[in-house]
C-alpha cells in the first residue's frame, strides 16, 4: 500500500453571476435594515402607532424577500406560495384579534 492517496479534486473559477447576486440580496437587506433603523429612531414617541406600523410592515417585507431568496421559494409553484401564504396572512391576524380582544378584556375587568 501507498502511503500517500492521490485525490482528483478540481478547482472551478468561482462564478461571478452568483456572487453579485449575493451581494444585491446582502445590499437590499442592508438598505432595509437601515430604513428600520432610521424610522426607529427619527419618528417622534407621540406617533408610536404610525412608527410601529412602519416598522413592522417593512420587517414582513424583509422576511418575505429573506424566504423568496434564501429559501428558494419564489422559484417555486405559485400553489406552494400561496398554500404557505394564506395561513401565515390568518395567524397573523388571529394574533392581532387575540391581542387586541386581550387589551379590551384587560380595559373592561382591571381599568373599570
Amino acid at each position: 500500500m501507498h502511503a500517500e492517496e492521490t485525490t482528483h479534486v478540481q478547482v472551478q473559477a468561482p462564478d461571478k453571476a452568483k456572487i453579485r447576486k449575493i451581494w444585491v440580496t446582502a445590499g437590499i437587506l442592508a438598505f432595509i435594515t437601515a430604513l428600520e433603523f432610521l424610522v426607529a429612531f427619527t419618528i417622534p414617541l407621540d406617533m408610536e402607532v404610525t412608527r410601529i406600523t412602519i416598522f413592522v410592515g417593512m420587517t414582513i417585507v424583509k422576511a418575505f424577500y429573506i424566504v423568496g431568496e434564501f429559501m428558494h421559494l419564489k422559484y417555486e409553484v405559485k400553489v406552494l406560495i400561496w398554500s404557505i401564504l394564506i395561513p401565515m396572512i390568518f395567524i397573523v391576524w388571529m394574533l392581532v384579534a387575540f391581542v387586541y380582544e386581550g387589551m379590551s378584556i384587560f380595559d373592561d375587568r382591571y381599568l373599570n
